[in-house]
């Protein structure tokens, strides 16, 4: 069910993109400041490694879920912004016991990769879904050539692996342009970085999920009415995506089965 939830994600991100406020949101860290909250002479202090990774934001609800249900194929998505959105939109498929959101915005790999442990492998899933690399693209976290983002992406598919976890790698979404970063010409960096992970799925066996082909424009963005911004997905967007990733999921689990 497409909730109006929804419509408080789209309210933020078409908000002005006023350069402080839109620079906590997209990179998905606050300041801290030596002065406290607003005070005079207030000095800007680096994120610490908890902020950075975002370790705290889900492990209240990680302490309060229980363990998989006897024959529960639980599923953890890990991303960004467009997986922690995607939550807000279809919040039926996510309040299912089976299908855990551990999106959080603004984030890039690096940051999902000091995650996955305990947003993922503790949760004991049976499948993973990783959603990530717009950000990357982007320079969130400072520029990050190809190698880098695909060496994090690897990481976390590995480590699910080897922890028995069944991996389904979506492709990154087609984006011609950044609202919060103009300039940068993201689209053949998103190409070539979807052509890695696509090899590298059928080279190590896992499941690729090709988000791209469906909601491409043809010209290296996403087809108008399926995108809010150019970048997170509008909910019709999101209803195309649905059915691509539970295809995905039922492969991934598929083969989990063969190798026990």
């Amino acid at each position: 069910m497409w909730l109006p939830g929804f419509r408080r994600v789209r309210a933020r991100l078409r908000a002005p993109l006023l350069a402080s406020a839109w620079a906590a949101t997209c990179l998905g860290v606050g300041l801290r400041s030596l002065a406290g909250e607003g005070g005079a002479g207030a000095v800007a202090l680096p994120p610490t490694a908890l902020e950075f990774a975002g370790l705290t934001h889900y492990a209240a609800a990680n302490r309060a879920l229980p363990p998989p249900a006897p024959g529960e194929h639980r599923v953890v998505f890990i991303g960004d912004s467009i997986t922690e959105a995607w939550g807000d939109v279809a919040r039926d498929y996510f309040a299912r016991r089976d299908r855990i959101n551990r999106g959080i915005g603004g984030q890039a790999t690096p940051q999902m990769l000091l995650r996955f442990r305990q947003d993922v492998i503790a949760l004991k899933p049976a499948a993973v879904h990783i959603l990530a690399g717009t950000n990357d693209v982007a320079g969130n976290v400072g520029p990050m050539d190809l190698e880098t983002i695909e060496s994090n992406l690897a990481s976390m598919a590995e480590l699910a692996r080897a922890n028995g976890i069944a991996v389904v790698l979506g492709s990154v979404l087609p984006a011609s342009e950044f609202p919060w970063r103009r300039g940068l010409e993201p689209g053949p960096k998103i190409l070539a970085l979807n052509d890695w992970l696509a090899a590298y799925a059928r080279q190590r066996d896992f499941v690729f999920v090709d988000y791209y082909a469906a909601m491409t424009d043809g010209a290296l963005g996403m087809r108008a009415a399926l995108a809010l911004d150019g970048v997170h997905p509008s909910p019709e967007g999101y209803r195309v995506m649905l059915p691509l990733a539970e295809a995905g999921i039922a492969a991934a689990l598929r083969q989990g089965t063969q190798r026990r």
